[in-house]
């Protein structure tokens, strides 16, 4: 440790609103070391705690302690809640986990999943942890969205699966395109139709049920007692946003450390059984590693939410909410919206979610403030105070969590301070424009990616430290104990003709918040050009809610609606009368009236869009963009005087 080491506090500021008494720590405190070389080492003052040696002995330890405690929940086909508890998993996961070792499942031959949460998910995911068979949950848009499912085939050239397991015959399709005839195949249901439609033949070919009446043998023991901190749990697949999606390693250890990070930083855990109401896809680290970790490690129940943060789909987590009362709630910015629009005319929604919720929390992308407000005053109006919104920084290879912003002075765009046990090392780069890339190292991040040398080389510096891509700053670096803030990503920032940088995140979140409800997300143009633009992708029905127009009119039409275009206009002359520079001053605006494809990788199937892919894919637009030709509908130029 240098001599100059420094302590930094963050904390709620004095005389704030009344919040929710909720118990937080471990990251609320940091040493920070300034190296000779510039870069900063900051690290939690509170060490990391005992955790377990395998995330499946958590299950064991509640199946004891609280075995008819219901672990999960799911609707059925009538809409009825189907329960299973501690001591029920606990045997079906034995059970299960038997029939994988008789199957000849190993690290060689694992357990791929392609559908999504569901019952059967959950059991065969901790059946193969208890078997010490690595599983790869794989986006189910990949298979059902997907027209090439070329990322699909590209996943089982990596894993090699000796078992593939989907919830139904919409798989089938993609099963046959992609996999070997000699994999056996598991399905809830749909035998019959698959037969019929002349699909999947020549398989092994069986039912989930069938797995759970293998009974549990010596096998399974010995198998078992081999599974230690370094076996291997799961291959997680990052959404390939710049390259082919790459296999994350995911250890025992740091699933289990990860936890008790968390649990030490949001103490309200341990207090009491945490609920969750939770739609999160499994195949990302925040709904597969953060939020059902949450729940085996504290011991708590799992309501699996089959909504989505959409127009539409949200009526099914609308629904949830006004029947469970979840602890602690997770979202995406979006859902978080949708919710918030909702309560402004459901009381019993409001009044439910907030009954005994002890904080909020998202992730993969900023929250408008606007949402973040509106959640404060609902939550003022229900139980006559707020529940603090808690943010962070972790990602895949992180299992995930690395930093948190637990106070109740938190604001969109915080990421706060690390969590015990890991070490954030802060490290500017001229190439980029002075910002500092943020990188982690601790019990939590990855040994490497499966089957991938050098992309595993390349993910570390020299002293072990992951490096993210992401950027991070000070809140104020005048009192740094309040912690840091996102920066964007490194590799997405981009120098104008002028040799001026564009910092897109924050340019990005700017539009966003600008463009609401209209605006979905922003790609920030301008890479060796003398001035910034934008591509912008609307919220579809948002635009034919402002224009007027019945549900299923083509976007084209749509954005030539006089209303919608005036919208886009104002936006436009915003964004230009509002900039500092010409970093920060948007020049142009195209408004996209083709969705963004996931096949060519421009978003992920929690909605989030990535940059680059985006820029590869619609390069004739970005040209388009910068010749001006102003009879282009879907072009916006402010007006400058």
């Amino acid at each position: 440790m240098s001599a100059g080491a420094v302590h930094a506090r963050h904390d709620g500021e004095a005389g704030a609103p009344r919040y929710r008494d909720a118990s937080v720590g471990g990251c609320v405190e940091a040493e920070i070391e300034q190296r000779p070389d510039g870069s900063i080492v900051l690290r939690s003052t509170e060490a990391l705690r005992w955790f377990p040696d395998r995330l499946t002995d958590c299950l064991e330890q509640w199946a004891q302690e609280a075995p008819d405690r219901t672990l999960v929940a799911r609707r059925d086909a009538s809409g009825a809640w189907v329960h299973i508890t501690y001591a029920q998993m606990l045997q079906r996961v034995q059970a299960v986990g038997q029939r994988l070792l008789d199957l000849g499942l190993s690290v060689d031959r694992p357990l791929a999943i392609l559908s999504e949460n569901d019952l059967e998910h959950l059991t065969l995911a901790l059946a193969a942890m208890w078997a010490g068979v690595p599983y790869a949950p794989v986006s189910s848009a990949y298979s059902l969205i997907s027209q090439d499912f070329g990322k699909l085939r590209h996943i089982v050239g990596i894993v090699t699966p000796g078992l593939v397991f989907a919830s139904g015959p919409a798989y089938a399709k993609a099963i046959d395109a992609v996999l070997s005839p000699d994999v056996p195949v598991v399905l809830t249901d749909g035998l019959a139709e698959v037969a019929a439609a002349g699909l999947l033949q020549g398989r092994d070919l069986r039912r989930f049920d069938s797995l759970l009446g293998a009974v549990p043998g010596p096998a399974l023991a010995e198998a078992h007692a081999k599974v230690g901190p370094d076996s291997i749990a799961k291959f997680l697949f990052t959404s390939g946003s710049t390259k082919a999606p790459k296999g994350v390693i995911n250890t025992h250890r740091m699933l289990c450390a990860n936890q008790q990070m968390l649990r030490q930083c949001m103490g309200f855990l341990a207090d009491e059984p945490p609920v969750l109401v939770d739609w999160l896809p499994w195949n990302h680290t925040f709904g597969g590693n953060h939020n059902v970790g949450l729940v085996l490690y504290n011991g708590g129940t799992l309501y699996i939410d089959d909504g989505k943060p959409t127009p539409k789909a949200i009526a099914q987590t609308l629904r949830n909410l006004r029947e469970v009362s979840p602890t602690v709630y997770f979202n995406v910015p979006k859902g978080f919206e949708e919710i918030a629009s909702a309560m402004d005319t459901d009381r019993q929604l409001r009044d439910t979610l907030f009954r005994r919720c002890k904080a909020f929390m998202f992730a993969g992308a900023a929250l408008n403030q606007a949402v973040w407000d509106k959640l404060e005053a609902h939550g003022e109006a229900a139980v006559g105070e707020r529940v603090r919104i808690i943010t962070g920084l972790g990602m895949t290879e992180t299992a995930p969590a690395c930093t948190f912003a637990v106070g109740t002075d938190v604001r969109s765009g915080h990421i706060g301070l690390p969590v015990p046990g890991v070490e954030v090392k802060l490290v500017k780069d001229a190439s980029t424009g002075g910002k500092a890339e943020i990188r982690f190292r601790g019990p939590n991040v990855m040994p490497g990616y499966w089957r991938a040398p050098e992309q595993t080389r390349e993910a570390f510096d020299d002293e072990g430290f992951y490096r993210t891509g992401d950027a991070a700053r000070w809140i104020d670096a005048d009192h740094p104990g309040r912690g840091l803030m996102f920066d964007g990503r490194t590799a997405e920032d981009f120098k104008l003709s002028t040799g001026t940088f564009v910092s897109v995140g924050p340019l990005r979140a700017r539009i966003t918040l600008a463009g609401d409800p209209c605006v979905q997300d922003a790609v920030i143009t301008g890479l060796n050009r003398d001035d910034v633009g934008a591509m912008i992708f609307p919220r579809p029905d948002e635009c034919r809610r402002l224009a007027g127009l019945p549900e299923g009119t083509p976007m084209p039409e749509v954005l030539h609606h006089p209303a919608v275009r005036a919208f886009f206009q104002v936006l436009a002359d915003r964004l230009w009368r509002e900039s500092t520079g010409s970093a920060s001053r948007v020049a142009r605006l195209h408004v996209l009236a083709e969705p963004p494809s996931i096949d060519h990788g421009e978003v992920t199937d929690k909605g989030s869009i990535n940059q680059r892919a985006v820029l590869t894919h619609r390069a004739s637009l970005v040209e388009a963009l910068y010749e001006g030709r102003e009879a282009d509908p879907f072009l916006i130029l402010p007006r400058k005087d």
